[in-house]
C-alpha cells in the first residue's frame, strides 16, 4: 500500500487582473461554466523514459479536468454558505456539451470565448492553463510512484485562470499564480490556494 505524504502548498508568484466594469457587466449573469484545464505535465527525462505518449496524454486529460472538478466543488460549497451570487454548469453537461461539438482543450485557441459559451448556454467561461512538474491527481501520482519512483520530488505548479463574458468575449478576471509543494499536495489544496486570494476581489462571490 502506498501512503501520500500530507504536506502543504507555498505561496509564489501571484497576478491578478479584474476588469474595472466587472459588476456592471456581470450584474445579470446567471450561470458560468468552468472548462476542462489545458493542462502540460513536465517530468524529468528518467520519468519520461518510462511513460509512453498516450499515458502522459490521458495523465494531462485528467489533471486538467481534476482542476475543473477541484473548481466546480470549491464555487458549490460557497454556494452552499450563500456566499455565491450565481449558478455553475455541472462539469458533467460542460464536457458532454463540448464532446457533442467535437471541441477538446486543444480547440480552445481556435475559438473566440463567445463561440464556446454559445456552445454551453451560459453567461461566462472559465478557462485556463496548468502546468506542473507531477501530476496533482492521486491515482496519477500513485501510478508513477510505483512505475518511476516519482515520490520523494518538489512539485511545482503554475495556474493561469481566466473568465470571459459570454456576450462579446470581454476579459473579466485574469488570476496567475505559481505555487510549490511535495508529494502530498493534492488538486484540492491547489484549488483553495488558487482561489482564496482571488475569491476577494471576484464580486461573483461574496463574505457571509
Amino acid at each position: 500500500m502506498v501512503m501520500l505524504l500530507v504536506t502543504s502548498l507555498a505561496f509564489s508568484q501571484t497576478h491578478l487582473y479584474e476588469n474595472p466594469d466587472f459588476d456592471r457587466i456581470t450584474q445579470d449573469h446567471q450561470i458560468l461554466a468552468i472548462l476542462p484545464f489545458k493542462a502540460t505535465v513536465t517530468l524529468r527525462p528518467k520519468q519520461m523514459k518510462e511513460i509512453t505518449a498516450e499515458h502522459m496524454a490521458k495523465m494531462e486529460l485528467a489533471e486538467g479536468r481534476e482542476i475543473q472538478a477541484g473548481m466546480y466543488s470549491w464555487f458549490l460549497k460557497r454556494k452552499k454558505r450563500g456566499a455565491l451570487g450565481i449558478d455553475v454548469q455541472d462539469p458533467n453537461t460542460t464536457n458532454a456539451l463540448l464532446a457533442k461539438a467535437r471541441i477538446s482543450e486543444d480547440d480552445y485557441s481556435m475559438m473566440t470565448p463567445q463561440e464556446i459559451a454559445e456552445v454551453l448556454g451560459v453567461d461566462a467561461v472559465i478557462m485556463g492553463t496548468f502546468e506542473t512538474t507531477k501530476p496533482m491527481s492521486d491515482g496519477a501520482s500513485i501510478a508513477l510512484g510505483v512505475l518511476v519512483g516519482f515520490y520523494g520530488s518538489t512539485n511545482r505548479a503554475v495556474a493561469n485562470i481566466f473568465i470571459y463574458n459570454a456576450q462579446d468575449g470581454v476579459l473579466l478576471v485574469n488570476y496567475n499564480k505559481a505555487v510549490a509543494g511535495s508529494v502530498g499536495s493534492s488538486t484540492e489544496d491547489l484549488v483553495n490556494i488558487l482561489m482564496r486570494k482571488a475569491s476577494r476581489r471576484i464580486t461573483y462571490t461574496k463574505k457571509v
